[in-house]
């Protein structure tokens, strides 16, 4: 465990967070008493569409001939 006083975290943040990315660790003082933790953060989860529709079962054949005219702008047709 490491512990360092305030004006010792300013000065040597970028060693703290690499001893904390490590595994070790630190907590930053204030007049000798612990103050705060450097944690590490880990990413959410990026989800890519609709949570609940994973794996949905779609019936494109009925979305297709539900607006003929639409279905002609998304396929590039002209009018």
């Amino acid at each position: 465990m490491i512990q360092v006083n305030v004006h010792e975290a300013k000065s040597q943040l970028s060693r703290l967070i690499e001893a904390t990315l490590a595994g070790e660790k630190v907590t930053i003082a204030r007049s000798g008493r612990p103050v705060v933790d450097l944690v590490v953060h880990s990413s959410p989860p990026v989800v890519i569409g609709v949570p609940g529709w994973a794996g949905a079962d779609v019936d494109t054949d009925a979305l297709d001939a539900a607006d003929p005219q639409i279905n002609a702008l998304f396929a590039g047709a002209d009018e």
